[in-house]
């Protein structure tokens, strides 16, 4: 019986193409691996930006995905460009819309413990600019967390900035300059309207932040209620004072109110009876017609999206029989 004789080198080019192919396999692999990085790299150079916040500040913004934010206005306006997902945490005064109750709350925007911020792990702090205290944004600031100090001023322009900022921030800069566009439409056709109301016809309007202790605290100059009052197109009796201060019996009766605006509390909207029982207000013209309004407080002095809406009602309320437009259709 004849053996077949087997070279000792008769499976070596199967090996050397199965090297070949790993080999190939291999420096694919490496590739891809190469390619998926340095895409990952240009999408994160892409998407970090350089913004100038309230203080002066150039802050650089890399992710948006873990977001805290301080003051209700800025919790609804990342809501209603619609990366109210991205929230992970805000602050007390942060209430609308009402998922974002279902959020951890980090404390009130004037109470800040920086501590209690950073816990949560945030990517980014989307502040309203007077939030505190002081040694709290400062450690904010100083952290490797970037935080953004949004500006706080009370006119239609502002908000207006305010959310094309936001957006900028949270890369959705479409979105943004559709919902500002559309809210500026809104404010000039309110404005429009209460033009139309002649100047001898204007009613004085107080707004009180409480009764508490038979003290009214009323509105003054520089206040979110003031500016409010003001795109109503009402007058402010209180506007010589600076802030919201204590009013006293005889400045309340000397102011004579035709309408008092107030918010709603916890328990329900104030009552007209409880309201003009107080002694400086029992002989104002609001009074003898138990003129007050009551409204949401965030909707009334938040200064957000729905401040168009808020100025609108309100206007109406002073003026019943004042015709307001439809709004412009949004963009």
């Amino acid at each position: 019986m004849r053996l077949a004789h087997t070279s000792p080198h008769h499976g070596a080019p199967r090996s050397l193409e199965r090297f070949a192919g790993r080999r190939s396999q291999i420096v694919f692999g490496l590739a891809v691996a190469v390619g998926i990085t340095l895409s990952a790299i240009v999408q994160t150079v892409a998407a970090e930006r350089v913004i100038e916040d309230a203080t002066g500040r150039s802050v650089k913004i890399g992710s948006t995905d873990r977001i805290v934010t301080i003051g209700g206005d800025i919790t609804e306006i990342v809501y209603a460009l619609g990366a109210g997902d991205r929230i992970i945490a805000r602050d007390t005064t942060s209430s609308y819309p009402p998922e974002a109750n279902a959020k951890p709350d980090i404390g009130y925007m004037r109470a800040l413990s920086a501590e209690g911020v950073l816990s949560v792990k945030p990517d980014l702090i989307i502040a309203v600019e007077g939030s505190g205290p002081k040694d709290a944004v400062d450690l904010l600031e100083s952290a490797s967390v970037p935080i953004v100090i949004v500006p706080e001023k009370h006119s239609p322009e502002s908000i207006v900035a305010k959310i094309r900022l936001i957006a900028d921030i949270l890369g959705e800069a479409e979105k943004g300059n559709k919902m500002a566009d559309t809210l500026a439409a809104r404010f000039g056709a309110l404005e429009a309207a209460i033009a139309k109301i002649p100047a001898d016809e204007r009613k004085k309007a107080v707004f009180l932040m409480s009764l508490a202790g038979g003290k009214p605290m009323a509105a003054g100059h520089n206040t979110s209620a003031d500016a409010m009052i003001g795109l109503a197109g009402g007058i402010n009796p209180m506007g010589s004072v600076e802030g919201y201060k204590p009013a006293s019996d005889e400045a309340l009766i000397a102011a004579a109110p035709e309408v008092v605006v107030m918010m709603n509390s916890q328990s329900g909207p104030p009552k007209p009876d409880v309201v003009f029982d107080s002694p400086s207000l029992r002989a104002t013209p609001a009074a003898t017609n138990k003129a007050l309004v009551a409204m949401d407080g965030l909707y009334l002095l938040g200064f957000g999206p729905r401040t168009a809406d808020a100025a609108r009602d309100l206007a109406q309320a002073i003026y019943p029989s004042l015709d307001l437009p439809e709004w412009p259709a949004a963009n």
